[in-house]
């Protein structure tokens, strides 16, 4: 059996008994650009990386630790900006665990919301599907069916599809 290389070892071997790791490196590292790298030390969830003389950060092996978390976090739906306010926290000696565990009860509580509109959606679009399916298996070649027309006439199935069918907003 043999064992696989843990992603960035060898990186991190390279950085040396030091375990510096420069801008580039650590975003090798991680799968993140530089420019991502740099916005979080920037908004406070890296701490300030020394330079160079040549004005490159040097980040310690630490760094790829914080960044591994914030993208696991990202992915439980934690903001920049929530993860940026947590680790300030943390850095001045507070304790953040309680609100930590509040925001995570709260984006529980939304994926569960989301899981039920997905569901809703779901039951909606079946019958949907089925009764489209007959439409078009009943319209000449080369005629319109005018499926989605018939969302506005009602001819549909009489549920109403979840909220999770609107475009979100970008603000």
């Amino acid at each position: 059996m043999t064992l696989e290389p843990i992603p960035g070892f060898i990186l991190l071997e390279m950085a040396g008994a030091s375990g510096s790791l420069q801008c580039g490196e650590l975003a090798h590292l991680t799968g993140v650009s530089p420019d991502t790298i740099r916005h979080y030390e920037h908004i406070g969830i890296l701490r300030k990386a020394p330079r160079t003389s040549g004005g490159y950060r040097i980040y310690g092996r630490q760094g790829v630790d914080r960044v591994r978390l914030v993208q696991r976090a990202i992915e439980l739906g934690f903001t920049l900006s929530e993860l940026s306010e947590i680790i300030k926290v943390r850095n001045g000696g507070g304790v953040p665990c309680q609100p930590v565990l509040g925001l995570t009860e709260e984006k529980l509580r939304s994926l569960e919301q989301q899981i039920s509109e997905l569901r809703s959606t779901q039951h909606y679009m079946k019958p949907l599907v089925k009764q489209w399916r007959a439409k078009l298996s009943q319209t000449e070649p080369g005629n319109k069916a005018m499926l989605l027309e018939s969302l506005a006439d009602g001819s549909h199935a009489s549920a109403k599809p979840g909220k999770n069918l609107r475009r979100k907003s970008k603000i």
